[in-house]
């Protein structure tokens, strides 16, 4: 079975899903950031591969594409540094990113790669979701792989009931229709919008993301989901502290995880 269906089979709530840009800050930390998060309890671990035109990230993640592309991150590198990452690590793993770079590595190629590398999944932001069904799905499918599809409160009830119909894994609730970036509190119609999906008792679990910084933005998505997802205070850690284990420790203690 899929790892991540594995984690959602055995915990219900409170997990922490974590977000950070291959090859930043350094191209040689991928590796080195993935144990760590494991290490100290991450339940479930998502890669950005860098790309020149995010459309859905905030300047945190924008900044940290660019710097890790000027680093000299790519694709191909990428799966150089993940070739035996599951000689240690035993949570799931999904990359996070573009359609143009996938297209360009050719889909079934990247399939192939992530599947010898024990890759769980993926999440493609601009992947159109008729696309996914006709052409992208089938292959995922054949290499066990679940392409996570994202949720607004934009999405219409008979469009959220498709995708739930339709996936496997989890959805990836974006808690505003605005880009990624911290947040300190959701309130108001955000808690609405968690509580209208959580009252359509979808078939598949639900991560919480975009925003998710601290203790009580974290304890909100595990009120209304199975869990939370950080990318953009992680990766400020990642900068402030310029170790990766004060950056994960620092993380926990935000949440309340410590």
């Amino acid at each position: 079975m899929n790892r991540i269906n594995i984690l959602f089979e055995q915990k219900k709530r409170n997990i922490l899903s974590v977000y950070f840009t291959a090859g930043y800050p350094h191209t040689d930390d991928t590796r080195k950031i993935v144990y760590e998060l494991q290490n100290q309890g991450v339940d479930m671990v998502e890669i950005g591969i860098p790309f020149s035109d995010p459309m859905a990230d905030g300047p945190v993640i924008q900044a940290a594409s660019t710097r890790a592309l000027k680093n000299g991150m790519s694709l191909k590198l990428l799966f150089r540094q993940l070739s035996d990452i599951r000689t240690g690590i035993h949570i799931p793993i999904i990359l996070m990113g573009y359609l143009n770079p996938i297209m360009q590595y050719g889909f079934e190629n990247f399939c192939r790669d992530c599947s010898g590398r024990g890759i769980d999944g993926m999440i493609i932001p601009d992947l159109p979701f008729q696309d996914y069904l006709q052409d992208y799905k089938p292959v995922a499918d054949r290499y066990g792989l679940r392409i996570i599809m994202l949720i607004t409160p934009e999405t219409s009830e008979e469009r959220i009931r498709f995708i739930d119909e339709h996936t496997d894994g989890f959805i990836y609730m974006v808690s505003s229709a605005s880009t990624t970036g911290a947040q300190k509190s959701f309130a108001g119609e955000k808690e609405l919008y968690f509580r209208r999906i959580e009252n359509m008792h979808l078939r598949n679990p639900r991560l919480i993301g975009f925003g998710i910084s601290n203790k009580e933005t974290f304890d909100t998505a595990c009120q209304n989901a199975s869990g939370g997802i950080i990318g953009s205070k992680f990766i400020e850690l990642l900068e402030e502290k310029n170790c990766t284990q004060d950056a994960v420790k620092e993380l926990l203690y935000r949440i309340g995880r410590t």
